[in-house]
C-alpha cells in the first residue's frame, strides 16, 4: 500500500522500519522539525524518525502545522491509501484525517479507553496498573476516541519502569501495526467502538509531580519513581545545597520511621507507611549509579532525613 508515515521519537522508529521491511511504499514521512540540541542548544538535531527515514531514502517533511490549505493540498497529493501515526506530536485536522483512502491509523500505548492522551505509559505505572497494552486505532477528531482494530496486552511487573515498558511496547507495537496493515490491505480489519465506561486521561507530566513526597505510602512513592523513570525522573534534594538527585529504580522494602528517614546503609527510606529501597540514582550532572556506588561518593548515613 501507499503509506504516509507520521512520527517523531524513538518509540515510532520500529514501526517505520517494520513497514518498510514489509514492502509497503512509504510515499512521505512527516515528523517534527529539527530541534536545538547540544550543550549550548545551538545545533539543530533531526528527530529519530527523521534520521531513520533519511537512511531509507524516504521523502521527509517537517511542517510546523497541518492546518493551512497548502498543507492539506500537499498531504492529499501523496495519494496515500493510509496514514500511520505513531507519537507524531501535531494535531491532525479533518482535511488530513479524511485524505487517505483508508483513513489514518494510530498506534497508542494503552488499553483504550483507559489512558487517552499524552502520557499513557507513565500514567499507567504511576496509577499502579498491573497491565496495559498497545492499540491500533482508527483516528477521528476526538482525543484518542476512535474505534480500535487490534490490541496487544502487556503485563506491568512490580518493579517495571516507564523506560522498560516503553521499550517493550515499541517492539510489540511495530508488529501489531504491521499485522493491522496486512489485514487492512485484504479488507479484513474490523474496528470496534471504544466503550463509554473506563475512560481515563493521561495528562502531560507536570514538573510539580516529579518531586518525591515521602509522606505518601511506600507503594505510591515506588509507583511514582518507576513511572517517571528515566524521564523526567522523580527526585529529591540532597545536602545543604539541595542538589537534585533522580531516583531511576526502587523497590518496596521492610521498615518504618519518620517519612524521608534513611533507615539503613542500603538507602532504605521510610515513607508515610512502609518503606522503599533506592536501587539506582543519578545526581545532577553525573551518570546513573547503583546505591552502593552512589553512597561511596555521597554521605547519606542512617538517620538522615531526606526532604
Amino acid at each position: 500500500m501507499r503509506i504516509v508515515f507520521m512520527g517523531t521519537p524513538d518509540f515510532a522508529v520500529p514501526t517505520l522500519s517494520e513497514i518498510v521491511g514489509r514492502g509497503h511504499e512509504v510515499v512521505a514521512v512527516y515528523t517534527r522539525a529539527p530541534a536545538p540540541a547540544g550543550r549550548r542548544g545551538l545545533d539543530l538535531t533531526p528527530s529519530p524518525v527523521h534520521q531513520v527515514a533519511e537512511r531509507f531514502g524516504l521523502k521527509v517533511l517537517t511542517p510546523k502545522s497541518l492546518r493551512s490549505p497548502e498543507a492539506a493540498a500537499e498531504f492529499a497529493a501523496h495519494d496515500a491509501d493510509v496514514a500511520v501515526v505513531v507519537a507524531y506530536g501535531l494535531i491532525l485536522p479533518p482535511a488530513i484525517l479524511e485524505a487517505p483512502r483508508l483513513g489514518c491509523l494510530n498506534l497508542h500505548g494503552s488499553l483504550l479507553p483507559r489512558w487517552r492522551g499524552a502520557a499513557p505509559i507513565q500514567r499507567a505505572i504511576m496509577a499502579g496498573d498491573e497491565a496495559t497494552g498497545v492499540c491500533v486505532m482508527q483516528m477521528e477528531q476526538g482525543l484518542d476516541t476512535g474505534p480500535v482494530g487490534l490490541v496487544e496486552r502487556i503485563p506491568i511487573g512490580p518493579d517495571m519502569t516507564a523506560g522498560d515498558l516503553h521499550d517493550r511496547m515499541m517492539v510489540l507495537g511495530a508488529d501489531l501495526m504491521a499485522r493491522a496493515l496486512a489485514a487492512l490491505e485484504r479488507g479484513g480489519l474490523a474496528f470496534t467502538p471504544q466503550p463509554e465506561e473506563g475512560v481515563a486521561y493521561a495528562a502531560k507530566i507536570e514538573k510539580a509531580e516529579t518531586r518525591i513526597d515521602w509522606s505518601q505510602p511506600a507503594q505510591v512513592v515506588h509507583d511514582r519513581i518507576r513511572g517517571l523513570s528515566p524521564f523526567p525522573g522523580a527526585w529529591f534534594p540532597l545536602g545543604p545545597e539541595a542538589t537534585r538527585v533522580k531516583v531511576l529504580r526502587s523497590t518496596l522494602a521492610e521498615g518504618a520511621g519518620t517519612p524521608g528517614e534513611v533507615l539503613d546503609d542500603r538507602l532504605t527510606i521510610a515513607c508515610g507507611t512502609g518503606a522503599v529501597r533506592l536501587v539506582e540514582l543519578q545526581k545532577a550532572g553525573k551518570q546513573p549509579a547503583g546505591a552502593s556506588s552512589f553512597l561511596n561518593g555521597n554521605a547519606v548515613p542512617p538517620g538522615t532525613r531526606l526532604a
